[in-house]
């Protein structure tokens, strides 16, 4: 990845904000923890990394309803 890769620190400070905690929360510690230590997370962040990869590498260009079925299955679609 480039210099644009995003950083653990990066996610967790994301999650963190989204659900209105600073960093070092406990609830944010709890979550750090969760993430490093849960294989079905871990996978679930591998398919999510692969799929980004796959799209970036092969220049995918999906319309408007398959990158919302994409999300939507990845579990990341935005309201």
């Amino acid at each position: 990845m480039g210099n644009d890769e995003i950083k653990c620190k990066d996610v967790m400070s994301h999650i963190c904000d989204n659900l209105g905690e600073e960093l070092d929360s406990p609830r944010c510690v709890e979550i750090k923890e969760h993430l490093e230590n849960c294989d079905s997370c871990k996978k679930y962040m591998k398919s999510v990394e692969t799929t980004i990869d796959f799209y970036k590498n092969y220049n995918v260009n999906l319309g408007n309803d398959g990158h919302d079925r994409l999300l939507s299955f990845l579990g990341i679609k935005e309201d």
